[in-house]
């Protein structure tokens, strides 16, 4: 009889397969995910308190009618463009010597879209605290 012995071969494991397949999960995943953009421009909500409160001189307000008509201090906006308000508000922030507040006036019925638009042309020309004026709501008892 002949019997052969058998000579045990020792185990590899290769990990380059493995390193590559984790690789290529991970760039799956970094190209995939989304991140989360926090806005640059900053919104301070009014609260709804019954205490009135002052308001300031030095402050532009930005009134957007029922048909999406800009206003800057009481004074009409040629057109409702994104260039026009640019423009417009560029015009008051250059008689002020500091950046000043904006109040965003907008009507009920107004598209929500001239209000980002204002919101976005405002973030452009660094105004950064603004608030969006509301009415205050009657109680019921």
């Amino acid at each position: 009889m002949n019997f052969r012995t058998r000579r045990e071969e020792e185990v590899d494991v290769n990990l380059t397969p493995l390193i590559d397949v984790v690789f290529l999960l991970l760039i799956f995943f970094m190209v995939t995910t989304t991140f989360n953009k926090n806005a640059a421009i900053k919104i301070e909500l009014p609260t709804a308190e019954n205490t009135v409160q002052s308001t300031q001189q030095d402050n532009i307000e930005l009134l957007i009618d029922g048909q999406g008509r800009y206003y800057i201090n009481g004074r009409e906006v040629l057109n409702n463009k994104p260039e026009t308000l640019f423009q417009a508000m560029t015009l008051v922030l250059n008689d002020m010597d500091k950046v000043p507040p904006l109040v965003v006036s907008a009507d009920a019925s107004v598209d929500y879209q001239y209000v980002v638009t204002a919101m976005d042309i405002a973030g452009r020309l660094g105004l950064t605290n603004f608030s969006i004026a509301t009415t205050q709501s009657e109680r019921k008892k």
